[in-house]
């Protein structure tokens, strides 16, 4: 009678509140039942044992469902009262009760509250400990629906059900001779494993004993006296379980061991059942490049059904003779005879919840479009098996089937399809929760490999894909090769087959690129074996994320040309998933390692080419030639007459992009939410989306070709900016951004394309004009939208400096006025995408000696550098350090009217604003002492003698030998040595006499012996380099340390632990060595005996990377030094002259020593410089 003690402490009786919904039919049953169950007290009778076991089996046998307004306080008032009824003592009624705990909570969806789960809770606790073992099935099945999504409100329990000696740890082993209970007690540690967002996860411990428990029941057989359906529900709650762990608990697998161990039962879970399949796993699968253990015995051929190529018509005609049924057992039905599977349960199978048969965890979504009004319809449709819908609690119940309804071989293909979801769930969680680098180490045990010659394919994640008869699995692994191959750039980027490898061996780079080669043929058949729309766009999404990896640029062609003929003729498939995602693709391989010959001859192709290919999955393409209508507008037709010389044979794609933006969509392609103007239909948005997205991608990749439809491309971002759809208007402006980058590109100096190939700068100009007159200043200036804004902002900074000036004068106002008033915007992107822009107007020839403009862009810059937004800041840091720029740009004109005319109080502003931006982050610090170098660079005489800068100087000073040496990125410190050379550039500046001089050497000494960046070491050697006279490096000590430090440079220029480190040894030893030999150049008589001393401790050290230094010159880091062995061997003449004329103290001997040092020096390598003449010429005779 303990419970009934325990039940009398709580309260019994109805919720005060009334109920939710207006009270149906079922309601009344409810309450009704409920208000006879709670009237009565506890009694051991005979009589009311019998009208409790009445009531029970009224309130069970209620058709109960979520919605129908029952509150879940009078549920779990309800529950409480009953096992308040039921002493421990009355097995039968114990198992009773227990039932109506599972039917209640199942049926109506509750989550118990946490006060009367700690009474229900230990009430099941205390019913297994004492009642018969025949109850303990119905308990634990009330326990797991008690625990669902209660595991945080379990922990003072944990140690009772999950101890060493708990009650779920013993039901759950392998000892528990019945098999059910077995289940059953996996299944509600599956549940306590299942997390809440917000609330504490198990323990550790307890996450380790689960997740041992669950491990321990994949890797068991199935005994011979063992049900099948039994076997795969086991299989499934211990699944469900790890991915909890996984997902919720976010378990760390660092140990080899214990991931092997998972993956190996994986693998085996991902082929249970599947028809003329059984392979043999190992308990532990380990990395390797090849794949193990993977022994298959042979087996019995299988009905069609198990085949690569799945018939579609067949399956049609099928699915429209069946008569629909709204059982649940259709959709197993259905998915385990190879057909389209049903739309998501409802009804009865909604309300089944609390066991592992749906294999779909909230935490996994999956990123496609809407299936409603764009996707797929009827039944063609598939649910995709991650999506956050379908994870809910479903039902162990058997009579959910019944032999009419498909027979037990139909079921039994139902469950081992569902186990094989399981484990791919529970593989996408354990992808998501480990690195790739070490996922990559199982590369081979789950992606496929081209077979040796007579061996068979090994089984991977493609032989579900192209054999499992169940569309959701098929989609699952799909799922799952694609989140192995997101992010697989730098594993794959090893793969290398341009050449015919034939040794004893077959290197890793062929492995992996065999492997690639592999996954295009497996994927290529699965699409034209698929004939399930959702399934195709899963497929091409997979497709695209292996062309965004792969490293075609060092495998064989071919690849891409195959995936391209394949993908043409689904640009126009009936559902617009399958085109947005044949798009997506096709974006994907115009933007993989562009430029690619390969792919530039694809975009050459005839548009027709491969588009007559028409299969069966694609049976309402037309013809060839659709895109071919001419758009709207006269001006379209006379961008053709207008365009550069270069590419004359037009790109299919882009016409194809272009006509699916502008063109009215064709009654043929069906499904869409296209918006409509005046009457049109359009494309469906992702659609267009897309499109443009493409056309952005080949104006980046593939600029020749998109150049010559540029003044077309003008015309479509006009109609894409005027639209009312803000998705299109930002995709516009996106890609006149990188139409306006490749135009820049075209011009750039270092520009290997000849100028009669480039777009004339008077095309530009219409260009521009034409977008300046249309929709760009309104898109500027519409403030709902800041995110169009701040694209509009970056649009109009990739204008072509050359057609800036050419623009005529109102555009030129109107784009420095809206830039300069956008700087006042209260929205951080279109503040920082204004601040980027400015900085890059400032840099424009025609505008960077308006001293006025430069001006304003200043005073708006600093306002941008305090703003809170650290992105804000950074971006006016990089604008700063441009007007800096050009300020050092302006010194270099013969005219010093800018000089003049330039605000010194604007400078002491500048300067105090750059200070206060090197105290800053990281990323603001780098440009904030880059501007800090140019305005100590900039200051003229007239700014110097006055008392107001000292001190401004001083401190700026102070900040730049303050970033030398703090550890901070080593960005910034390269940026803060480069700065401080640009101070030694200044001749007005006291270097040498003021207090800063030795604390700026001794910083850039500390770092050139120091730093463990050899980039920074370089940068620190060439301003020590700077000054150009004696007296700038201050005092004999001062002089004798710097070249001491060098030495010593010199002597640790290849003590690096960092291997990356290792190629810029010799670019280091060039700039110290050219450093060295500058300081002899200026060296006094006084200087002498310190270089001398030096000298004879390291002589053949110093003169070897001289000699070097003389033979082979700079390399890497360009540091402007000599690059011909004429200047770098001058430079040691030069040195040697001084030395020579130098009037040494009368007994010192050290300019004959430093003297006779540069001589044989140079002895040396004209020796050797000779000898190499006359071995070149001995050679050409």
């Amino acid at each position: 009678m303990a419970a009934v003690q325990v039940a009398g402490s709580l309260p019994c009786g109805l919720p005060r509140e009334a109920p939710r919904e207006p009270t149906p039919e079922q309601d009344n049953g409810f309450w009704r039942l409920s208000a006879r169950l709670c009237a009565l007290r506890p009694d051991d009778s005979s009589s009311a044992r019998t009208e409790i076991h009445l009531l029970f089996d009224q309130l069970i046998s209620e058709n109960f469902s979520e919605g129908s307004g029952v509150a879940p306080e009078g549920v779990s008032a309800l529950l409480v009262q009953a096992c308040r009824l039921v002493p421990l003592n009355q097995n039968h009624l114990v198992s009773k009760v227990s039932q109506l705990i599972h039917h209640l909570l199942n049926r109506l969806q509750v989550i118990v509250d946490e006060q009367n789960l700690d009474f229900l809770l230990p009430y099941t606790i205390s019913a297994i400990q004492q009642c018969s073992s025949w109850t303990h099935m119905e308990i634990l099945q009330a326990m797991a629906a008690l625990v669902y999504c209660n595991g945080s409100k379990c922990q003072k329990y944990l140690p009772d059900l999950l101890g060493k000696t708990g009650i779920l740890t013993k039901l759950s082993d392998l000892a528990q001779s019945d098999l059910e209970v077995r289940r059953a007690a996996v299944h509600c540690m599956a549940n306590l494993c299942l997390s809440v967002p917000g609330q504490p996860y198990l323990e550790e411990p307890y996450q380790n004993i689960c997740f041992q428990a669950f491990l321990t029941t994949l890797q068991s057989l199935k005994s011979s006296d063992m049900d099948d359906v039994t076997f795969c529900m086991l299989l499934q709650n211990a699944l469900k379980g790890i991915q909890s762990l996984l997902n919720g608990g976010k378990m760390k697998l660092t140990q080899t061991d214990k991931l092997g161990a998972l993956l190996a039962v994986l693998k085996k879970s991902m082929f249970h059942g599947l028809p003329g399949l059984n392979i043999e796993m190992p308990m532990v699968l380990y990395p390797a490049p090849l794949p193990q253990y993977d022994g298959r015995p042979l087996v019995k051929p299988q009905p069609p059904e198990s085949g690569t190529f799945r018939p579609t018509l067949n399956k049609k005609k099928k699915s429209r003779i069946k008569p629909k049924k709204i059982q649940q057992g259709e959709e197993e039905e259905k998915e385990s005879s190879g057909e389209i599977e049903a739309a998501p349960v409802t009804g009865t199978g909604r309300a089944n919840t609390h066991e592992g048969n749906t294999w779909c965890s909230s935490s996994l979504s999956v990123q496609s479009l809407p299936l409603d009004g764009s996707g797929p319809a009827g039944k063609d449709g598939v649910s995709l098996p991650f999506s956050s819908s379908s994870w809910k609690r479903v039902s162990s119940s058997e009579s959910d089937y019944s032999d009419a309804e498909g027979g037990v071989q139909s079921k039994m293909r139902s469950y081992q399809a569902k186990v094989r979801q399981g484990a791919l769930a529970c593989f996408l969680s354990t992808v998501k929760s480990i690195e790739k680098k070490v996922l990559y180490g199982y590369w081979s045990a789950f992606v496929p490999n081209t077979p040796e010659l007579g061996s068979p394919q090994s089984v991977s994640l493609m032989t579900l894909t192209l054999k499992d008869p169940s569309p959701k699995t098929r989609a699952c692994a799909l799922q799952v090769l694609s989140a192995i191959l997101e992010g697989s750039k730098q594993f794959l980027s090893v793969a290398e087959d341009t050449s015919d490898h034939r040794r004893a061996f077959t290197p890793f780079s062929v492995m992996i690129a065999s492997s690639i080669r592999e996954l295009h043929r497996c994927l290529l058949l699965a699409l034209v074996a698929e004939s399930s729309s959702q399934i195709l766009t899963q497929i091409i999404k997979c497709l695209a994320n292996l062309v965004s990896n792969a490293p075609y640029n060092r495998l064989k062609l071919s690849l891409l040309t195959k995936v391209w003929n394949h993908i043409k003729p689904y640009i126009r498939h009936k559902d617009v998933n399958v085109r947005v995602s044949s798009l997506t693709l096709l974006g994907a391989i115009v933007s993989t390692h562009a430029p690619l010959p390969e792919v530039q001859l694809l975009l050459q192709q005839p548009c027709s080419s491969g588009l007559s290919n028409s299969n069966s999955a694609t049976p309402h393409l037309s013809t060839p030639d659709w895109w071919k209508k001419a758009p709207a507008g006269p001006s379209l037709e006379e961008a053709s007459v207008s365009s550069p010389k270069g590419s004359s044979e037009p790109c299919w794609l882009i016409r194809l992009c272009i006509s699916t933006v502008v063109l009215p969509r064709e009654d043929s392609c069906s499904g869409g939410d296209a918006g409509s103007a005046a009457g049109v239909t359009y494309e469906p948005s992702p659609m267009r989306l897309e499109a443009l997205q493409v056309l952005a991608h080949l104006a980046r990749g593939y600029f020749s070709m998109a150049q010559v439809y540029l003044m077309e491309l003008g015309e479509l971002i006009c109609k894409c900016m005027g639209e009312a759809d803000p998705s299109i208007q930002l995709h516009g402006t996106k890609l006149l951004e990188e139409l306006g980058t490749g135009l820049i590109q075209q011009y750039k100096s270092d520009s290997t394309i000849p100028p009669d190939q480039r777009v004339p700068v008077f095309l530009v100009v219409m260009f521009w004009t034409m977008l300046l007159n249309g929709p760009l200043p309104r898109a500027l200036q519409n403030s709902e939208h800041p995110t169009l804004q701040a694209s509009a902002c970056d649009a109009l900074s990739s204008i072509l400096p050359e057609a800036f000036s050419n623009l005529p004068n109102d555009r030129q106002i109107l784009c420095i006025t809206m830039l300069l008033g956008l700087n006042d915007s209260k929205n951080c992107s279109v503040k920082a995408a204004t601040s980027r822009a400015l900085g890059v107007y400032v840099l424009f020839p025609c505008l960077r000696q308006d001293v006025i403009f430069v001006a304003d862009t200043a005073n708006a810059i600093l306002m941008s550098l305090q703003d809170k937004s650290l992105n804000v800041r950074a971006k006016a840091a990089w604008s700063l350090g441009n007007l800096t720029d050009t300020l050092i740009a302006n010194m270099e004109t013969p005219d010093p009217s800018f000089q003049e005319e330039f605000s010194g109080l604007l400078l002491l502003k500048m300067l105090r604003s750059a200070i206060e931006a090197s105290k800053d982050k990281d990323k603001i610090k780098s440009n904030a002492v880059r501007a800090l170098g140019n305005l100590l660079h900039f200051l003229q005489p007239s700014h110097i003698e006055k008392p107001r800068f000292a001190e401004i100087i001083e401190e700026s000073i102070q900040a730049l030998i303050s970033t030398i040496l703090t550890e901070a990125a080593m960005k910034v410190r390269w940026n803060a040595c480069y700065a401080m050379g640009n101070v030694f550039k200044n001749p007005a500046l006291p270097l040498g006499t003021s207090p800063w001089t030795s604390q700026a050497y001794n910083a850039l000494t500390s770092v050139v012996t120091s730093c463990k960046n050899f980039k920074v070491r370089i940068r620190s050697a060439a301003a020590l380099s700077i000054p150009g006279k004696r007296e700038q490096y201050g005092s004999v000590d001062q002089y004798v340390q710097i070249w001491n430090a060098l030495v010593t440079a010199l002597q640790k220029s290849e003590d690096t632990t960092d291997f990356l480190e290792f190629k810029y040894c010799a670019s280091l030893r060039t700039q110290i060595c050219q450093a060295l030999i500058h300081l002899l150049s200026l060296a006094s008589a006084s200087d002498l005996p310190g270089i001398r001393r030096r000298l004879e401790l390291n002589r053949n050290m110093v003169q070897s990377y001289i000699l070097q230094f003389l033979k082979s010159g700079t390399q890497g880091d360009d540091t402007r030094g000599p690059h011909s062995p004429q200047e770098r061997d001058h430079m040691v003449k030069v040195a040697l002259k001084h030395i020579s004329s130098v009037q040494a103290v009368a007994g010192d001997t050290s300019k004959r020593a430093i003297v006779g040092f540069l001589q044989e020096t140079l002895t040396i390598y004209f020796d050797s410089s000779e000898s190499q003449v006359a071995l070149l010429e001995l050679k050409n005779r």
